[in-house]
């Protein structure tokens, strides 16, 4: 009965110390108190006023939202910087009169991560993610808010994840 209660005992112990470092969003601990966003500028070929603030309020609000962090507006513990540098439209999809059926929006920001406190988690890298809609609409009005909307919660999850979560 004694070896029972022990090792009942010991699971519990195990298992409220391996719960105290994991958080919901999947960060673990991370060794930062501040954070700040740069603009990230539209240098892409094919420009789309706005998209370059919206991005880096898109960047900013995920980081807050999911993690403990403070923005700052210099001298952070992490800086995430970069700029948007492709903003394509191609067709994806013909019809059999060789028509274009859907087409495809990509998007591809390259981000400088810095890591004030742990130097080997800095990365330059550029993150793509694409939306197709049909090539009789055009990207304008709630078709463009749509696609918007759903590469740059893409991209920014997949920014958050390679900076933060480690995934």
């Amino acid at each position: 009965m004694k070896h029972i209660k022990f090792i009942l005992l010991s699971i519990i112990i195990v298992s409220i110390n391996s719960c105290s470092v994991y958080n919901f969003t999947g960060t673990g601990k991370i060794d930062a108190e501040t954070f700040q966003v740069g603009f990230f500028q539209n240098n892409a070929e094919l420009i789309e006023p706005g998209i370059d603030r919206t991005f880096t309020l898109e960047l900013q609000d995920l980081i807050q939202n999911q993690t403990n962090l403070n923005l700052v507006k210099n001298g952070a513990d992490l800086t995430y910087e970069g700029e948007i540098v492709d903003y394509r439209i191609s067709p994806m999809t013909a019809t059999a009169d060789q028509r274009a059926a859907q087409n495809r929006l990509t998007i591809r920001v390259n981000v400088r991560f810095t890591n004030k406190k742990k130097e080997a988690d800095d990365f330059e890298k550029p993150f793509t993610f694409f939306y197709d809609y049909p090539a009789e609409q055009q990207l304008t009005g709630a078709t463009l808010n749509s696609a918007l909307k759903e590469i740059f919660e893409r991209i920014t999850q997949d920014i958050f994840n390679e900076s933060l979560a480690k995934w």
